[in-house]
């Protein structure tokens, strides 16, 4: 499983990724957390609003920072 954060490194984007880090580790799950901070790409997977949260290349939310609980349902969520 890969979780990417898309996003420019700016604080929202540091929190989405603790958010993560930290849902995976009350799963107890294997998943590869990547950044991704190149703007091109970023638009090219439409994103228009950062930070985003992306798993396994489905874009899950956009312009917020998710919470815990929001990334754990939908790791829950993925097959």
């Amino acid at each position: 499983m890969k979780i990417e954060v898309l996003g420019t490194g700016c604080p929202k984007c540091q929190a989405t990724i603790r958010n993560a880090e930290q849902a995976v580790r009350e799963l107890s799950i294997q998943a590869e957390i990547a950044k991704v901070d190149d703007l091109a790409e970023i638009a090219a997977r439409g994103v228009m609003v950062t930070p985003a949260l992306a798993i396994d290349g489905e874009i899950k939310c956009s312009g917020r920072i998710p919470t815990v609980e929001e990334i754990k349902s939908w790791l829950k969520e993925d097959p």
